[in-house]
């Protein structure tokens, strides 16, 4: 669905939408290449690439995402709450934190992934399913409600 003209193309005449009283996305020092932004995102990362990102998606600074699907939440926590969660240890906040490499995933709704996390799926992982994530086919997907604690690392 990133590629200039993709093959499932979301401006057709044939797909219809709804649409959402959400505010637009603010995106702030973050290099995009062929990418999808939802409504609402809160985007402070350095890199998104070939990536889809859903609505009320928050990505920390420093973090690169490549080939993934983020597909965002369901709600947003209240700014107390993420200063609060951001302060602590556990769990992170919903979205992704800071530092963080992501690539060949999916990340299903609500998860709550820590800073400094890396995520890379590729062929040479086996698949497997864990309490967290499944990897099918190479790809990591988090799965929904998941937290994924600071610094851990998942494939590669």
């Amino acid at each position: 669905m990133t590629d200039d003209i993709p093959e499932f193309n979301l401006f057709g005449e044939t797909v219809y939408t709804r649409a959402r009283m959400l505010p637009p996305s603010k995106v702030s020092g973050t290099t995009l290449n062929n990418a999808i932004i939802s409504d609402g995102c809160i985007i402070l990362a350095e890199k998104i690439q070939r990536s889809v990102i859903g609505i009320r998606s928050r990505i920390g600074e420093g973090t690169v995402i490549k080939m993934t699907y983020m597909m965002g939440s369901d709600y947003y926590e209240d700014l107390n709450e993420v200063v609060e969660l951001t302060s602590s240890q556990t769990p992170p906040p919903i979205g992704v934190g800071e530092r963080c490499y992501i690539e060949n995933a999916i990340l299903d709704k609500n998860c709550r992934i820590g800073n400094d996390v890396r995520i890379k799926g590729g062929k040479q992982l086996k698949d497997g399913d864990f309490p967290e994530y499944t990897i099918c086919d190479g790809i990591i997907v988090i799965k929904k409600n998941a937290v994924i604690e600071h610094g851990r690392t998942i494939g590669f």
